[in-house]
């Protein structure tokens, strides 16, 4: 599971680039869009804004499934779907980016996506 919270080494990831703002694309369509990234206990993840597309919330995305990265368009290509994204656990609050379990819970749900879901 621990390549869940790593970025593919064909992903295009330099290391320091910023993301905030980039726009993320399912499989089948636009996510949202980086409101910023994190690194809590080596878990990294993204957190995306999903506009309106999921009632206003936020999601909570590891790196392991960032399929592609075009920095000159912005955009951040992810292995799943929008409706996987969707199904996720619920991201509710900040605190949970530093909440050991719910990153474990969010790492699982997406460690056990079918394998075409995680692998680009």
């Amino acid at each position: 599971m621990e390549r869940i919270w790593s970025y593919a080494p064909e992903s295009g990831h330099v290391e320091g680039e910023d993301l905030s703002g980039c726009t993320v694309v399912g499989r089948d369509g636009t996510i949202g869009h980086v409101d910023r990234q994190a690194d809590h206990y080596g878990m990294r993840h993204l957190v995306v804004d999903t506009g309106v597309w999921v009632f206003g919330r936020s999601v909570l995305v590891p790196v392991g499934v960032v399929a592609g990265i075009d920095t000159e368009a912005r955009k951040v290509t992810l292995s799943c779907s929008r409706a996987e994204v969707k199904a996720a656990p619920r991201f509710e609050t900040d605190s949970e980016t530093m909440d050991r379990e719910y990153l474990v819970a969010v790492g699982d749900y997406y460690h056990r996506l079918p394998p075409e879901a995680v692998t680009p």
